[in-house]
């Protein structure tokens, strides 16, 4: 009996401590200001064009199609958001001929906001993978980007880059990095 007494008392005393706590007073004032910054990475385009898809007519080769939709900045919380974007270019050559490709960004009438221009070599065997540097878009080229409503790809041989018979592909990826600012 004198252990169980002992037990009881014991644990009022621990529980007792328990209830002891040091507190502050909360301030939820606090999430205004919590500011998120997320990154989000994603493909941009990709195209695979065979050596004999490719016409040379001396003004360039539309990638079909010509013009595609390019409406990620309709949605109005992530162009209020976006603070800078990053697009990233590979491209593999396995024709015996140089191009120029152009990435045309286009608005809502069709005219052009912004090109990115890609030298590619004359592929002479071997890895002919190219890493062009990286786009970005902050500022005045940010506010251009975010007007874009269609993007067209344009492929131009360049003249003399080449001789023979004409066989292998022309292959782009990209990529796009996104930062955002959420307060």
């Amino acid at each position: 009996m004198k252990s169980n007494f002992i037990n009881r008392i014991s644990i009022v005393l621990f529980s007792s401590i328990l209830f002891l706590s040091c507190s502050s007073d909360l301030d939820f004032n606090q999430v205004d200001d919590l500011v998120l910054q997320p990154t989000f990475v994603a493909n941009l385009a990709y195209f695979n064009i065979a050596a004999d898809q490719i016409e040379d007519n001396g003004s360039g080769f539309p990638i079909p199609p010509a013009v595609e939709d390019f409406d990620v900045f309709k949605n109005k919380f992530f162009n209020e958001n976006l603070m800078k974007a990053e697009f990233n270019f590979e491209i593999e050559n396995t024709i015996n001929r140089g191009f120029e490709v152009d990435l045309i960004l286009l608005d809502a009438n069709n005219a052009p906001l912004e090109t990115i221009s890609l030298n590619v070599p004359t592929y002479t065997g071997g890895s002919n993978i190219i890493k062009y540097p990286t786009e970005v878009f902050e500022g005045e080229r940010l506010v251009r980007l975010k007007k874009s409503v269609k993007i067209a790809f344009v492929v131009r041989i360049v003249p003399g880059s080449g001789t023979g018979t004409v066989s292998g592909n022309l292959k782009l990826k990209s990529g796009a990095i996104v930062y955002m600012k959420i307060q």
